[in-house]
């Protein structure tokens, strides 16, 4: 049995750093939307430039841009013994298309974590993404726009996943240690199941 996890949150909740951990503890694929998306306005094609556009506002990518390059990464061999998706799905259309692309591959989603996160504190921590690492991105009114995107569109996903009882929120404004911590044994649950 595959473990395919899916982590939702707000922008700044730790979302990635996570993602990692949980990727090189159970020897599976950190699949990050974000930096598949951040590669592609590098390249210097129309779609590129597009996709440049879209992401320094703000605002996320179309649904049928994401969904196809989950559906190409999730056919990749080294999603077979599962996958950690970080940043997909963002809308309930894509939340929708996931489900069906993983039901024509005869699997599911094993657990939803909900990064829980206050909007002050990721806020905070964008502003100090963005100096350590000097994020385009991550200027303030970016910031307040993708927490708006975030709250208006995401929540929808959030419903989808607590509706199917796969959801398990974590309280994000721990401790890097203490919040993998929760998330080892919610996997571990998640696992057993």
């Amino acid at each position: 049995m595959s473990l395919d996890v899916v982590i939702l949150g707000p922008p700044g909740a730790g979302k990635g750093t996570q993602a990692r951990r949980i990727a090189e503890d159970a020897e599976i694929p950190h699949i990050a939307t974000g930096d598949m998306v951040r590669a592609m306005k590098e390249q210097d094609t129309e779609l590129g430039r597009e996709v440049c556009a879209v992401y320094d506002r703000g605002d996320l990518v179309s649904d049928e841009l994401m969904i196809e390059l989950i559906r190409d990464r999730l056919s990749d061999p080294d999603t077979q013994k599962g996958f950690i998706l970080d940043g997909f799905p963002r809308t309930l259309r894509q939340a929708e298309a996931l489900d069906g692309l993983l039901e024509e591959l005869d699997r599911a989603v094993s657990v939803v974590l909900q990064f829980q996160l206050p909007d002050e504190v990721a806020v905070a921590r964008l502003h100090g993404r963005a100096v350590a690492e000097g994020r385009s991105d991550d200027t303030f009114e970016v910031i307040q726009h993708r927490l708006e995107v975030f709250h208006a569109q995401t929540e929808a996903v959030v419903e989808h996943y607590r509706a199917r009882g796969t959801l398990v929120g974590i309280h994000a404004d721990r401790g890097v240690d203490e919040v993998f911590a929760e998330v080892q044994d919610v996997l571990q649950t998640a696992a057993a199941e």
